[in-house]
């Protein structure tokens, strides 16, 4: 069974060391190589085509949003999971809109690191604990909210996923500023979130959108 091809990007020596000796511990796993900033994670993606990227957030030459975006240009099969010390929703809105599709707090244990990589090769979309319990609060089923929104507003939750802005959303689907308004609250009202960025990070748990 082939390994899958691992490269680990942190601006601080001790800590890519540390995540290294982390996944030297799955047998399933082949670190193809590190990077010390942003501009270099994006050239070793060109140079070994790994599957995932291990990529910290705060970065040297380029942060980890334009390094997630060189990436996902070059290919956009790499898988990217963003190693991080914040929890705060507004940088996992920003790292998924980037196309990031994991974002997880280095604190975490060996077993969890390998269960957040399986997931994201597996086609899901990881958060922090904290943010996961809160979207888990009420309970919901996935289907349940597919058939909750409407055709249009699938639609706009997919461009607000893209980061896209009201106007931007109203220009791409031919239709008024006011309108995009009333789909985004009719959005969040279904949703049960309380603003963009949380209806941005439910639906990509929930498989509502996918960022490609």
């Amino acid at each position: 069974m082939a390994k899958t091809k691992v490269l680990v990007a942190d601006d601080h020596e001790l800590v890519r060391e540390g995540i290294c000796k982390l996944l030297d511990l799955f047998d399933n796993i082949e670190i193809v190589g590190e990077a010390g900033d942003g501009l270099e994670a994006v050239s070793k993606v060109r140079e070994h085509f790994p599957d995932l990227v291990l990529l910290d957030l705060n970065m040297p030459r380029m942060n980890g949003i334009n390094a997630i975006r060189k990436i996902k240009e070059i290919s956009p099969e790499v898988k990217v999971i963003i190693l991080t010390i914040h929890d705060d929703e507004e940088y996992i809105y920003k790292v998924t809109s980037a196309g990031a599709e994991g974002f997880i707090q280095k604190d975490i244990t060996s077993e969890e690191l390998q269960d957040a990589i399986k997931r994201v090769l597996d086609g899901e979309t990881v958060f922090p604990r904290t943010v996961a319990q809160e979207l888990d609060a009420d309970g919901k089923e996935a289907t349940d909210y597919n058939e909750l929104l409407s055709n249009r507003e699938h639609e706009v939750l997919g461009l607000l996923a893209r980061g896209m802005s009201n106007r931007e959303i109203a220009e791409e689907l031919y239709i008024s500023e006011k309108t995009v308004k009333n789909h985004v609250s009719n959005i969040l009202r279904k949703l049960d979130v309380n603003d963009r960025t949380q209806a941005v990070i439910k639906s990509l748990k929930y498989g509502l959108v996918r960022l490609v």
